[in-house]
């Protein structure tokens, strides 16, 4: 069947244009979106047992919960630990990379009491917020890749085979991941974002790792998140994918400030 080509041209825009419509759409909210800090997951660390009231645990807990130094919320990350045998107890918290000052303290101030009301005298757990993580242990992992408290979140709208080939969001990770990792960085947790065009559409892309993730294990955490999820973002217009390691995340909007992140790069 002979087809012209301004109707083949026409016929391969269909699909491209939808998804501009869909990506001006999520423009429009994007704002209002990132000005928020919505709770994500949780999950409480069953096998950690939980402490009692009045316990020496609990008093170790309300002190780390309340000695957070306003230096922590600037920086945006903060490791604390307290107490010794039965009694310790260690608390992280991480902020995400365009999140500092009062944006982090305010994502912990929220974090917190959702935290307790969802985990009830559990000594162990984990929540996360749009702009923040928090964690509390029994165990000291500091420096260790964590692959056990791993989630992906997908937007629930599908993309053809057609943009999804074309905007290859598998293989942008993979660079996005790249350029994350690449040099090493001994002052500041990992962190990149990134934006590429492709045809009339953008995909915008972060990559970040918990402050304690040396170069090594912060590439690797990430690289086995995107092999381990990539079901979970297959056909999706956006995903992401959270941990206490490290975190990803794509879109078809912009949903970090340039002007956020030590290394912004476009292409």
């Amino acid at each position: 069947m002979y087809m012209s080509p301004s109707v083949s041209k026409r016929l391969l825009l269909v699909p491209i244009l939808a998804v501009v419509a869909i990506q001006l759409l999520f423009v429009c909210a994007a704002s209002s979106v990132n000005m928020t800090n919505t709770y994500l997951h949780h999950k409480c660390f069953v096998s950690q047992g939980k402490y009692k009231p009045g316990s020496q645990y609990e008093k170790n807990l309300k002190r780390i919960r309340n000695e957070i130094s306003p230096e922590s919320f600037k920086r945006g990350y903060n490791s604390t630990h307290l107490g010794a045998g039965p009694d310790f107890i260690i608390m992280f918290l991480q902020c995400r990379g365009d999140t500092h000052g009062p944006k982090c303290r305010s994502c912990y101030a929220n974090a917190q009491p959702e935290f307790f009301k969802r985990c009830p005298r559990y000594k162990g757990g984990i929540i996360w917020y749009d702009q923040c993580s928090l964690y509390f242990s029994t165990i000291d992992s500091i420096g260790m890749i964590d692959y056990d408290n791993n989630f992906c979140m997908s937007n629930k709208k599908k993309v053809d085979d057609y943009l999804y080939n074309h905007l290859k969001p598998r293989y942008f990770i993979d660079d996005l991941i790249q350029n994350t990792t690449r040099e090493a960085n001994p002052k500041a947790p990992y962190y990149t974002v990134e934006e590429k065009k492709v045809a009339n559409v953008t995909i915008y892309g972060m990559a970040e790792c918990s402050f304690d993730m040396s170069q090594r294990n912060c590439r690797k955490c990430l690289e086995r998140n995107n092999f381990y999820f990539r079901r979970c973002f297959h056909n999706k217009i956006g995903a992401r994918v959270l941990g206490k390691s490290c975190s990803f995340r794509y879109e078809l909007y912009p949903f970090i400030s340039p002007e956020a992140g030590p290394k912004y790069l476009k292409s």
